[in-house]
């Protein structure tokens, strides 16, 4: 018999920042290999309208309204899902922020940590919280961080976001190398550009249009092409001996000078 190696029947998973782009799109590639997804974010009016459409399609969805910056928000968060689930086999740490461009001179202390508060900070609550619990329950987890090729490279005017970005890429393999005796693994997922919301705007103008131009492959990523990626990443039976890796999907852009 053929192994399904994506199939995640009575698996449950976390997803935060689920309510548009890249976080959307992970909560239903989860839901269609049969997974239970809790969706977070805190925008519940957008959470509300993910959940119904997975639901109306055959999947299982919840919501649940997260702030990864606050602790409270994390631990009522991990609260609700233990009771009225029983807990998560996999976390997808996908919630983050940027502001606009900005030189390292002109940045201001608030837009400093308001990038690190939530794409590093956050980060880190989500993924220690949701460890504690799949130890206390003895799961063979799976912990996704949601990276960027920027904490693999640099590029100018986003200081914040790259130094939040490696610390994330440091932060999986120290947690990989702890959590492994627990059967936890721990990945990091690495995106290149890709069209979402956040960035539309600037994709939509001529500088945008002229800085894909410079791409190898000279266009943004499709969502679907990170469908394979996160799944090996998700599944014991797929990528149950990848552990402290980060995997990039970028169409060759972490290597070019841009």
């Amino acid at each position: 018999m053929a192994i399904d190696y994506f199939q995640l029947t009575g698996k449950t998973a976390l997803v935060t920042g689920a309510s548009s782009g890249l976080g959307e799109h992970f909560a239903r590639v989860l839901a269609s290999e049969g997974a239970t997804v809790v969706v977070a974010a805190r925008r519940e009016e957008k959470l509300a309208e993910l959940v119904a459409d997975i639901n109306a399609n055959g999947g299982t969805a919840h919501a649940l309204k997260l702030d990864v910056a606050d602790k409270n928000s994390v631990a009522d968060a991990f609260a609700t899902v233990e009771r009225d689930i029983g807990g998560i086999d996999i976390l997808i740490n996908n919630a983050g922020v940027a502001t606009a461009p900005t030189r390292f001179v002109e940045m201001s202390e608030e837009d400093w940590h308001w990038v690190l508060d939530t794409n590093l900070n956050g980060a880190w609550r989500m993924a220690q919280a949701a460890a504690k619990q799949m130890i206390a329950k003895g799961t063979a987890g799976s912990i996704i961080n949601v990276g960027s090729i920027y904490g693999l490279h640099t590029g100018v005017l986003k200081a914040n976001y790259n130094v939040a970005k490696a610390a994330v890429v440091q932060l999986t393999k120290s947690m990989s190398m702890e959590l492994s005796r627990n059967n936890i693994r721990v990945n990091s997922l690495c995106p290149g550009w890709f069209y979402t919301e956040m960035n539309e705007d600037y994709f939509s103008s001529e500088a945008g249009e002229k800085y894909i131009k410079g791409f190898p492959t000279k266009r943004l990523g499709r969502l679907d092409e990170l469908t394979v990626p996160l799944l090996l990443l998700a599944s014991n039976n797929a990528g149950g001996y990848i552990n402290g890796s980060s995997i990039t999907v970028d169409g060759g852009l972490v290597e070019s000078p841009i």
